[in-house]
């Protein structure tokens, strides 16, 4: 048997502040730490958010270097062509974490530019975002240690639900478009792989992104190792021609829809389907009689929302942002438990503690 490969830990110093190869970094240093929590500042956070991403860091902070030895596995939480993901408890801190192995066989030079590659990770902290703890190389796998959400994610909860109310959805559709305007806007970053698998809740009704792509080099590799899922992939992806923002827009569309029906939406379910889906009679999406577009009545004193102009743009154009916008706007005031929701759902204990052990 070949001697067990010393792994290779991940800087988390702030990008431009050290040597990105370094394998001595401390990852928890008090100048990152307070970097850290200084930017959280710049962030729109409610109280409670901002609690919530304090804790997390501080927690982080005594995590120091990740290696393999460190690790006691609790269980299997989800595999795909991507890889593995297991519950895991790290010893020296107590926490409970989200591995996830890829098994890559790379050549060095493209392992160590994954790893600076997965660095800006430790930059993203959001609360739309699931948070990170750090990646090491070790055995021919490439780990990437992470927040641990015990809803798990929404392709897990929609087993379970059968098909995921409009108002729960409402909720789902912030997030993820709060967390994709994060990543764009704080650090160009685009997704490029929205779906409900990477959409991960918990049982204090988070509800957060994984899985985007930081590292075009892990993106090129995974590529060239596995077959991955093109179900999501907006038309100009699967064509190979520019990807855009818009890009990540069309897989959430297609992710809301298929949380709403309860099956992939393609091909889209007949009438038939469609009445034994919903227990009732569907016609063009309205019950019982062709779709109109009757609108809610709006309460007392609240303004229309803002529309495109008459004769500028196309209908399909107006009535998109019309009703998206409207649709937002209303899940944004909508008093929802969606943690208790997604507790009932999914059996757990409501509230959680945040991410350290208690087993």
């Amino acid at each position: 048997m070949a001697p067990k490969r010393r792994p290779v830990p991940l800087n988390i110093t702030p990008i431009g502040e050290g040597q990105a190869t370094s394998n001595t970094i401390d990852s928890a240093s008090e100048a990152n730490l307070e970097a850290l929590q200084k930017k959280l500042g710049e962030l729109d956070l409610d109280e409670q958010q901002r609690k919530r991403l304090e804790a997390f860091l501080t927690q982080k902070a005594q995590v120091g270097e990740l290696k393999d030895e460190d690790f006691d596995p609790i269980c299997e939480l989800g595999a795909g062509n991507g890889g593995v993901v297991n519950k895991v408890r790290h010893k020296p801190s107590g926490l409970v974490m989200a591995r996830k192995l890829i098994h890559l066989e790379i050549k060095p030079a493209i392992r160590n530019q994954i790893i600076r590659e997965l660095q800006v990770l430790h930059e993203c902290n959001s609360p739309y975002i699931v948070g990170f703890y750090g990646a090491f190389y070790s055995d021919g796998e490439i780990s990437i240690c992470m927040e641990h959400m015990d809803g798990g994610s929404l392709d897990q909860v929609l087993k379970e639900a059968r098909r995921i109310p409009e108002e729960i959805l409402g909720k789902v559709s912030i997030a993820v478009l709060r967390g994709l305007a994060y990543l764009r806007e704080k650090h160009q970053i685009m997704h490029r792989d929205v779906k409900p698998s990477n959409i991960l809740v918990n049982s204090r009704g988070e509800i957060k992104l994984c899985d985007f792509g930081v590292s075009g080099q892990l993106i090129d590799s995974m590529a060239n190792s596995f077959v991955g899922t093109r179900s999501y992939m907006s038309p100009e992806r699967l064509q190979g021609t520019h990807y855009s923002v818009q890009s990540d827009v069309w897989s959430m569309g297609l992710s809301l829809v298929e949380l709403a029906i309860g099956r992939y939406p393609i091909p889209p379910p007949d009438a038939k389907e469609l009445e034994a889906i919903f227990g009732r009679a569907v016609i063009d999406g309205a019950e019982g009689e062709p779709h109109t577009n009757m609108q809610r009545p709006r309460p007392p004193g609240r303004p229309p929302p803002p529309k495109l102009p008459l004769g500028v743009f196309t209908n399909d154009f107006q009535d998109f942002v019309t009703k998206c916008h409207t649709f937002i706007k209303r899940s944004e005031v909508e008093e929802v438990d969606f943690a208790g929701w997604l507790c009932k759902t999914m059996g757990l204990n409501q509230p959680s503690t945040p991410t350290r052990s208690t087993e």
